[in-house]
């Protein structure tokens, strides 16, 4: 077995959390540093996830020797800067979705990665699970045909008292950049960039989106329609419809263990899934992959793909007039 890759995680929050968890059943993976705006929260987050190294900055945690990747799970208004830091620490980077706030941040990212040679991948986790390399292998093999159509949703009822950082414009706050990203990402997988992405809001008191309906058109004429909403518990499901059939993917959609196969003049067909953990193991794998081989991007997720679905996410806020204060 290749030595474990030593990571360090920049954050302490639920996401944090999460990706110490999954790499603790990775045998070639360790977290080995947490980094933190105050030490007080990485001596817990460390005590918490057996962490030796807890550091009270940032920047010690990029800077630290013995660290060979690094995890960018802050909230999403502070990636360029915390990519950034560790990329000019020569770390390689994993970058929590959205990958930026913006398509402007998310060119100046990729540009500093390139040029130190360095390895660079968004962490749209979903991407990597068990059933969605399933579900790439189904369509290369079109099993349902040229697929023409995308329906995909992802909504849950928040609370701004309970989750306020969804609702605060500075925290980059709203229904498309934190979830709405899940169903554009599928339909960018599915059919590559759009030609065009058109869609309206319903905007909050703090003038963030909680509600939105998008419709993207691509070059070949395949449409998507997707939906998303930090207001509203949503069915969580996807459907993709092709010349000779349709796949769904069961709720939730965002971690799927299970869809159904349904291809005309055949019985339906349900294809489970499953998988250990919460999901997360998955990226890091891809990572430490891509890592192990010299690679400085991934061919499942590359960085032009995650450019692009930033670029569909600004024009998309355009239109609704969302603009973030640090824009």
């Amino acid at each position: 077995m290749a030595a474990p890759v030593r990571w360090g995680i920049i954050g302490t929050g639920a996401i944090a959390k999460k990706f110490a968890g999954a790499l603790a059943l990775l045998p070639d993976a360790k977290l080995i540093a947490i980094g933190s705006r105050t030490k007080e929260k990485a001596e817990e987050f460390g005590k918490e996830h057996n962490v030796a190294h807890r550091h009270g900055s940032y920047d010690a945690l990029v800077n630290d020797r013995d660290v060979d990747a690094v995890y960018v799970a802050t909230p999403h208004p502070a990636h360029k800067e915390n990519a950034l830091a560790a990329l000019a620490a020569g770390k390689p980077v994993l970058l929590e979705k959205p990958f930026t706030i913006n398509a402007r941040e998310a060119e100046t990212v990729i540009a500093a990665a390139r040029s130190k040679k360095l390895l660079l991948i968004e962490a749209m986790w979903t991407r990597w699970l068990p059933l969605y390399v399933k579900l790439r292998q189904l369509l290369a093999e079109r099993v349902i045909g040229d697929v023409r159509f995308l329906r995909s949703d992802f909504g849950f009822n928040a609370r701004p008292d309970s989750n306020p950082r969804l609702f605060e414009p500075v925290l980059g706050g709203g229904a498309l950049l934190d979830i709405g990203v899940y169903p554009i990402s599928l339909a960018s997988m599915i059919f590559g960039p759009p030609s065009q992405a058109t869609g309206v809001a319903q905007l909050g008191a703090t003038r963030v989106d909680e509600h939105c309906a998008i419709t993207l058109a691509h070059p070949q004429g395949q449409l998507a329609a997707l939906w998303c909403s930090i207001r509203l518990n949503t069915a969580q499901e996807a459907e993709l419809i092709g010349t000779c059939g349709r796949i769904e993917i069961h709720s939730p959609a965002w971690r799927a263990t299970e869809m159904t196969l349904l291809r005309e003049g055949a019985e339906p067909q349900l294809l489970k899934i499953p998988f250990e953990g919460n999901g997360y193991q998955f990226e890091a794998i891809e990572f430490m992959n891509c890592l192990r081989s010299g690679k400085l991007e991934s061919a499942i997720l590359p960085l032009n793909e995650t450019l692009s679905i930033m670029k569909t996410l600004d024009a998309l806020r355009a239109q609704w007039g969302v603009k973030y204060p640090m824009e």
